[in-house]
C-alpha cells in the first residue's frame, strides 16, 4: 500500500518512522510546506521506501495532486486542517485519518460529511491520538464484549518519569492546548444525564506500578466522540493523570485569571492577555528538553455481561524510546494514527464513510499491532464490586 503522510513535525516524522518499518506498506510520501524539513526527516530515516514532497495544504490544488497518489493519507497538521483534508481525500477519492481536534468542533464538521464519504467509498477517521483516539478504540472495544454497557471511566496523563517543582509537569504538547483543557468546563454523564463539570475538579487518588501516588481530575474535551456515541450510558467521564497537587496550583492560577484570553491588561500603555504572559513564563519551566517522559492509560468499562456484572480494564505505561529520542507521548499517537491507517489499505477496516475511532477500529487487532511496536495494552476482566454490593 501507499501511505502519504501531511506534516513533517513530530508525529508525521515518527508516524512515517512507524510506516517505512511496515512489511505491508511499499511506498511512503512526507509533505511539508517547508521541503527541506520532510528532507531532513527522509534523511534521519533513511529508507528507500520514503521521499519528501512540498506541498502548502492551504493550496488546493497542491494538496489534491499530492493526496490522489496514495491509498490512505495521514494527516498531521494543525488541526484547523483536518475538515479540508477530509474534504479533499473525498473529492480525490482516498482514505485519511487525522490526529484530532475538538477545540471549535472540528471533528464534528469532519463527522459530518459521512454521507459524503460513503459515496465517494472512502473512509474517513479523525481523532486518531491517545486522547481522543486510543481511548475511544479501547472504551469500543470493551463496549463490544458487554451485552448491556453501563460506564466507561477514563485516566490518561502524559508525565515526567521525574517530577520536577514547581509544577511537576512538562508538556508534551501546546501549552496553548492544555489551558483551554484545564479552563474550558467538562462534559460527561452522570446518573444518566450529560453535564458539565469545572475543569480541575474532583480530585481523587490514583495508583500506577513505579509511579506511587498520582492524582486525577476533570479536563474538558477528554470524553470526546463517546458521549454522543453512548448517549445511553449512566456513567462517562475522562480525568487527567498528574502529579499530587498540580490540580490545586493550576486551580490558583485560574483563579487570579492568569490564564484568561478574553480580556486585555495594561502594562506601561501596552495590552496583553494574562495567558500570554502567563504561557510565555511557563515555557521555559515545562519544557522536557531531554527528559524521559511517560504516558499512563487506564480505561475501565462497565456493565453486564451474561447476566453478570463486570468490568473490562485496559491500562497502558509507555515510556520514553531512548535510542530514537521518541517521547512516549509521540510513541503512542504516532503509532495509533500508523497502525488504523495501515487497517484501512489492508482491507482490514472496510466500511465507508466517517467514523469516530470507537465505531470502526476493531479494538483486539489494534492492541495487537501497538504491542508488536513495544506500546502494551494489557486487558483485565473482574466482577463489578460495588454492583454486586448494590444487588445484595
Amino acid at each position: 500500500m501507499k501511505i502519504g503522510v501531511l506534516g513533517a513535525g513530530l508525529m508525521g516524522k515518527e508516524a512515517a518512522r512507524d510506516l517505512v518499518h511496515s512489511a505491508g506498506v511499499d511506498y511512503v510520501g512526507l509533505a511539508d510546506v517547508d521541503q527541506e524539513r520532510a528532507t531532513q526527516v527522509c534523511e534521519q530515516l533513511q529508507s528507500k521506501k520514503l521521499q519528501s514532497y512540498q506541498v502548502d495544504a492551504s493550496n488546493q490544488e497542491e494538496l489534491k495532486a499530492f493526496m490522489r497518489r496514495f491509498d490512505v493519507i495521514i494527516n498531521a497538521l494543525f488541526y484547523s486542517f483536518n475538515e479540508v483534508v477530509a474534504k479533499t481525500a473525498i473529492e480525490v477519492g482516498v482514505h485519511s485519518v487525522d490526529l484530532g481536534g475538538h477545540i471549535g468542533h472540528i471533528t464534528d464538521q469532519v463527522l459530518r460529511l459521512k454521507e459524503d464519504a460513503q459515496a465517494a467509498g472512502v473512509t474517513i477517521i479523525p481523532d486518531l491520538g491517545v486522547a481522543p483516539g486510543m481511548i475511544n478504540i479501547l472504551s469500543g472495544h470493551g463496549v463490544s464484549k458487554l451485552d448491556e454497557p453501563e460506564s466507561i471511566r477514563i485516566f490518561v496523563g502524559g508525565i515526567p518519569v521525574r517530577p520536577e517543582p514547581p509544577l511537576e509537569y512538562n508538556h508534551v504538547f501546546s501549552m496553548e492546548g492544555l489551558m483551554d483543557h484545564y479552563t474550558d468546563k467538562a462534559l460527561i454523564i452522570r446518573q444518566g444525564q450529560m453535564q458539565e463539570v469545572p475543569a480541575l475538579s474532583e480530585r481523587e487518588r490514583i495508583h500506577f506500578d513505579k509511579f506511587g501516588p498520582l492524582e486525577a481530575f476533570h479536563t474538558s474535551g477528554g470524553t470526546s466522540t463517546l458521549p454522543q456515541s453512548y448517549p445511553h450510558l449512566d456513567t462517562l467521564e475522562y480525568k487527567t493523570i498528574r502529579y499530587p497537587g498540580h490540580a490545586e496550583k493550576f486551580k490558583l492560577l485560574v483563579d487570579l485569571n492568569l490564564t484568561r484570553n478574553d480580556y486585555d491588561v495594561d502594562i506601561n500603555g501596552k495590552k496583553f492577555h494574562p495567558r500570554e504572559v502567563l504561557l510565555k513564563v511557563l515555557d521555559p519551566i515545562v519544557d522536557l528538553k531531554d527528559k524521559d517522559d511517560a504516558v499512563l492509560l487506564r480505561v475501565i468499562v462497565g456493565g453486564q455481561k451474561d447476566g453478570k456484572q463486570v468490568l473490562y480494564q485496559y491500562e497502558m505505561t509507555t515510556f520514553k524510546d531512548r535510542a530514537n529520542q521518541v517521547t512516549a507521548m509521540a510513541r503512542a499517537t504516532a503509532n495509533t494514527i500508523s497502525v488504523v491507517a495501515q487497517m484501512i489499505g489492508s482491507r482490514t477496516i472496510t466500511k465507508r464513510g466517517v467514523y469516530p475511532p470507537e465505531k470502526i477500529v476493531p479494538g483486539h487487532i489494534y492492541m495487537e499491532e501497538m504491542a508488536k511496536r513495544n506500546v502494551n495494552i494489557h486487558e483485565t476482566v473482574r466482577p463489578n464490586p460495588s454492583k454486586v454490593e448494590k444487588n445484595h
